[in-house]
């Protein structure tokens, strides 16, 4: 009886943890829907501490961070969501408008054409993408070479 109870008590003590979990990102979400960015970003990480697999609060927290303008942690959370989920096209379009405004055009050249092979959702986005590439084509070939 005292192993039925002990069992029963782990089992609804995991249930329970498993749901705020889940909450942690959904209440992440909600704050963040609301322009409340520093306490989102802390549900965010609490989320990542209970489920350091989940990529969309790392996504979440990428884009917190290009508000914040700190472009070091942006790109790790951003490099972080592709690591966990490669086929993130909000991640990858992310990671290519960084790059063009390093104007590190050639890497987001090799970018682009790794999204427009996982896009699906995000697909109108390759021609702004190509648009700013060739601006970059049109003023570097305006400069002439000597």
């Amino acid at each position: 009886m005292r192993y039925l109870i002990l069992l029963l008590t782990f089992f609804l003590f995991s249930i329970v943890s498993k749901a705020n979990e889940n909450n942690y990102f959904n209440e992440a979400k909600d704050l963040f829907d609301k322009e409340k960015y520093k306490d989102s970003k802390f549900l965010f990480h609490r989320n990542i501490v209970y489920n350091p697999k989940d990529s969309e609060s790392y996504l979440y927290l990428a884009k917190i961070f290009k508000i914040e303008e700190d472009k070091r942690q942006e790109e790790k959370n951003i490099k972080t969501t592709l690591l966990l989920d490669p086929q993130n096209e909000e991640a990858m379009f992310l990671l290519i408008d960084m790059e063009l405004d390093r104007s590190n055009f050639s890497k987001a050249d090799e970018l682009s054409k790794d999204f427009k092979k996982i896009c699906v959702e995000m697909c109108e986005k390759i021609s702004s993408i190509e648009s700013r590439l060739k601006d970059f084509e049109r003023k570097d070939a305006s400069w002439g070479y000597c």
